[in-house]
């Protein structure tokens, strides 16, 4: 007889804790006490195995763009996939969803990022895409051996010392922004910009720079934006003439930064970044996993900010998070050195372009057509702005950053100095107060310290006035509460 015999009806509690090992959760704490268990969604809300209603001001994590509200369509286009075919790989071989959500993808970035690499989620897409741009300047040397070989005659010689050189080029480090989140991968770890997730597993994939992000709120306050800008693309060339610009593969930022709460770029910042990247012949990574399909009010960050990267990482949104599928989109130009015959991009993925999962992120993107998703997000951002931006009023409050449905709030000890909490009082509010308090409020929302400490705040794209409203509701109570534990 085997075990789950003996154990029906399934004790969903006690299974929890004996069996599963939750993502960046400390296990410890589920000895004695519930798992919290999601049962149910719609629209908005998440409903748990007691019953009770939560906003999910998070959207899953940054991801479910349509809501909770699609399960019946979406499984109906999972289920006539599954009997159409059920499962084939694009290892040489296509199918027609697979095609589809390319020539559709293809269709919504903007410029020349035409030719799309699938895989199962955000961090496989980083990884990919710097595997990518490591390959891209090899395939590219090949080409160029090639060309240098094919003539004979007088100037041989010069043409043997051009392949040499050719062949001998390789590029294979990535420039990233510090506190960056990039995904959890070795590869993509070894990109990620912050020092607790990286330090347990390190030595990591050698080699990645960080330079400063875009954090202007601890910036001198008479400097201009335009100094800052300055600033900042002063320490990225630095950066890249210090590590030998004929090393660098790739620069790969996010549209507006996630980790360190919703980093928005200052005026003129991406224009430098394509220029410098020009400048030194190296790849520019916009990774969108988080920014991209509607969630800053355009289908992309790279539209919005006119980045006009060679590449493009996305995931989460691809799907709403209905399905686990992720991409690289390349321009034609890095595309083109593969297109020799014998070359290749010498990686692939099971599960890319599994016709189940692109047959559920093609239903997505019809949905967020349809409900012209990415439009309400445009038209309601500047609602969502005021509405958040009551909170200023509070002490805690330091800064409400963010654009889009991407906001974050951080939190100080001093709005007129902005001094900021230590790590041991982090500890004691955000984990020990504002999480639980939070959730026994029932919004779900992210109390985080990768850096300074904030707020983060991302409901699905759908949300209106009325959520708006229960959000910054929710907060002000619980803020106002913090506020009083931490001045007593």
């Amino acid at each position: 007889m085997t075990k789950a015999a003996t154990e029906v009806p399934l004790d969903l509690q006690r299974a929890a804790r004996e069996h599963l090992w939750l993502h960046f959760t400390r296990m410890g704490g589920f000895r004695d006490g519930d798992v919290p268990i999601i049962v149910r969604g719609d629209g908005c809300y998440l409903e748990d195995s007691h019953g009770k209603r939560y906003l999910d001001a998070l959207a899953g994590l940054f991801a479910v763009q349509i809501g909770y509200s699609y399960g019946e369509e979406m499984g109906e286009a999972a289920a006539a996939q599954m009997r159409e075919l059920p499962f084939y790989t694009n290892w040489s071989y296509a199918h027609p969803r697979a095609i589809e959500l390319a020539h559709e993808i293809a269709s919504l970035t903007p410029g020349d990022l035409n030719r799309v690499f699938f895989v199962s989620g955000g961090s496989e897409a980083v990884e990919s895409a710097w595997k990518l741009a490591r390959q891209y300047y090899a395939a590219r040397g090949e080409q160029r051996l090639n060309v240098a070989l094919a003539p004979t005659g007088a100037d041989a010689p010069t043409r043997v010392d051009e392949a040499h050189a050719a062949q001998g080029s390789r590029r294979w480090k990535a420039v990233a922004h510090r506190l960056a989140y990039h995904g959890t991968t070795l590869g993509a770890l070894s990109i990620n910009g912050i020092p607790a997730l990286r330090t347990p597993f390190e030595p990591l994939v050698p080699d990645v720079i960080h330079v400063r992000n875009t954090n202007r709120y601890h910036r001198p306050p008479e400097e201009t934006e335009e100094e800052f800008t300055a600033f900042l693309l002063d320490e990225l060339e630095t950066a890249i003439e210090q590590a030998g610009p004929e090393t660098v593969a790739m620069v790969i930022f996010e549209p507006v930064q996630n980790a360190g709460g919703s980093f928005t770029p200052p005026a003129g910042y991406w224009r430098g970044v394509r220029e410098i990247c020009d400048r030194y012949e190296i790849l520019l990574c916009a990774d969108e996993v988080i920014t991209g399909f509607g969630r800053l009010g355009a289908w992309f960050g790279s539209e919005l900010y006119d980045i006009r990267p060679d590449l493009i990482t996305c995931a989460k949104g691809l799907s709403s998070a209905y399905a686990a599928i992720g991409a690289v989109v390349a321009t034609d130009r890095v595309m083109e050195p593969f297109l020799e015959a014998r070359s290749m991009y010498t990686h692939g993925i099971t599960f890319g372009g599994h016709p189940v999962q692109a047959a559920v992120a093609l239903k997505n993107i019809e949905i967020m057509k349809r409900e012209k998703i990415v439009e309400h997000v445009a038209e309601t951002q500047d609602d969502f702005r005021a509405t958040l931006s009551q909170l200023l009023e509070l002490p805690i409050v330091g800064d409400v950053r963010g654009t889009g449905f991407f906001y974050a709030l951080e939190l100080v000890k001093d709005r007129e100095t902005r001094e900021t909490f230590t790590e041991d009082e982090c500890e004691l509010l955000l984990r020990q107060f504002l999480s639980p308090r939070l959730f026994e409020r029932g919004l779900i929302c992210r109390a985080d310290d990768r850096g300074d400490p904030v707020i983060q705040i991302s409901p699905p794209l759908i949300a209106a006035q009325a959520e708006f409203d229960e959000i910054t509701g929710v907060l002000g109570d619980v803020l106002a509460e913090a506020w009083q534990k931490v001045t007593a």
